[in-house]
């Protein structure tokens, strides 16, 4: 009997990967259980594994006690020295049970309690092996799909790619072999969840490392990435060794390691662009192809102003703002493209409105304008912070390009309020023209009339001469 056990217990071990001390564990608690419905839950009970006799020991726990209160749980002194001849009041003695009595019980709940143990042990072998994977790419096999969340069977265990991962314009089946990227791992009661996507950035980053070995080995290195799924990627590359060329060694030879991940991203557009130190730079290149003419930087908010020639416009734009869309994604800066009219008018608007103004210069006149300080009211109303915000001004020169406003405003306030000027309101050498010239008027005589005005009609031989 003792070798069965120990046949079992081997045997389990070996298939299940499951550590000789869970299974103990379980033997142990498995026999408690029994005893306890059988013989009552407030006895002091222990079970133990015995190793060399290859058996679970049940043992029973008392106090000794000079006067018996509690059967159960106590036991008198005399009795208590039967067992233990040094035994003394306050001790608790142990006294081994006979486990053959709970039979089919203990064996009942034993193979419950083992059962249990080996998918507890299961499930936190196979959390442990998948948490060390987050962020790799994995490879399964479509199982089924539940409320658009696609099952994966990754061998140990089911992985979930849920809706909000999956690419729009892919379209996979039962039985189909895919790769994803695994996004998170989470310890459920029911077992750990690995959570999978196709639709993360990082999922292309992750490809490209296995297609290009420069990256594998960090001599070019990712720098940023932006990603619109199953429609176009921007990916910024740099690198560490000036012998290696970046963007080449992305591309491939005739673009073999470009078309591999486009294939595996099932047609995506890719463009790789060289990353610099220079944020312009690289705001350039992210906008490529399309050409810019000049940029306007405010470092402190993160914005870009880009002017590009009025035939690049929709293209530095892209289809439904696509391409600054990824240019945004790829940079982290806020970009605003204008074209090269659009910039003029508004430069001429700021000029007129703003370039009257004390201290207001063309250029500056020409970023308050785009702050949205469209006239002298609004600039009297700003605070010092906002101007100084903008590059260029300082705070000295911010309260008095504020001051100045707030003159103009006035200025253009009171012109507004003016009554129109009517001839009793006009100056006096005004009035002295006018009556003048109305002196002159009465010495030439009266007006004539309609009829003594209009010449005479002539003929049609006064119209072809003498």
């Amino acid at each position: 009997m003792a070798s069965e056990l120990l046949y079992v217990i081997d045997s389990v071990v070996k298939d299940k990967g499951i550590s000789r001390e869970v299974i103990v564990e379980a033997l142990e608690m498995a026999m408690l259980t029994a005893a306890r419905k059988k013989m009552g839950a407030n006895l002091e009970l222990e079970a133990h594994f015995n190793m060399d006799m290859g058996e679970i020991e049940l043992f029973e726990f008392k106090e000794v006690v000079e006067e018996v209160t509690e059967p159960l749980t106590q036991i008198s002194l005399e009795d208590g020295r039967k067992l233990d001849s040094e035994a003394e009041i306050g001790d608790s003695l142990g006294v081994k049970l006979d486990t053959e009595n709970f039979g089919r019980i203990a064996a009942q709940t034993a193979k419950q309690v083992i059962i249990q143990k080996v998918r507890d042990a299961e499930r936190l072998m196979i959390y442990e092996e998948y948490k060390d994977r987050v962020g790799e790419i994995i490879n399964g096999t479509v199982r089924r799909f539940e409320k658009g969340n696609m099952i994966i069977d990754l061998g140990r265990t089911e992985g979930i790619l849920p809706h909000s991962e999956q690419v729009p314009r892919e379209s996979y089946r039962a039985g189909d072999r895919i790769r994803s990227y695994v996004l998170q791992v989470h310890q459920e009661s029911r077992g750990p969840q690995v959570v999978l996507s196709r639709r993360s950035p990082l999922f292309v980053k992750k490809i490209f490392a296995m297609e290009v070995p420069e990256i594998a080995e960090g001599i070019v290195t990712v720098e940023s990435i932006a990603r619109e799924p199953g429609v176009r990627t921007k990916i910024a590359v740099l690198s560490r060794d000036s012998g290696v060329d970046p963007v080449g060694a992305c591309v491939g030879m005739k673009g073999s390691r470009v078309q591999a991940v486009v294939q595996e991203l099932r047609g995506e557009k890719i463009d790789i662009i060289p990353w610099t130190r220079d944020i312009a730079g690289n705001v350039c290149n992210a906008l490529a192809p399309a050409e810019v003419a000049r940029m306007i930087i405010d470092d402190d908010q993160h914005m870009m102003l880009v002017i590009v020639p009025d035939d690049q416009l929709s293209l530095a734009i892209g289809r439904r703002g696509q391409n600054v869309r990824l240019a945004v994604q790829l940079t982290g800066w806020n970009i605003d493209i204008k074209g090269e009219t659009e910039m003029k008018d508004l430069t001429k608007k700021a000029q007129d409105t703003l370039g009257k103004i004390s201290g207001v210069g063309g250029v500056i006149a020409e970023k308050l304008y785009l702050e949205g300080f469209t006239t002298a009211s609004d600039l009297a109303k700003a605070d010092t912070e906002a101007l100084t915000a903008l590059p260029g001004i300082g705070k000295v020169k911010a309260e008095k390009i504020i001051q100045a406003a707030k003159i103009a405003a006035q200025e253009a306030a009171e012109a507004a309020a003016a009554p129109p000027k009517t001839a009793e309101s006009a100056s006096p050498a005004a009035a002295a023209d006018s009556a003048q010239a109305e002196a002159t008027a009465a010495e030439a005589g009266p007006e004539p009339t309609e009829a003594e005005a209009e010449p005479e009609e002539k003929g049609p031989e006064s119209e072809a001469g003498p």
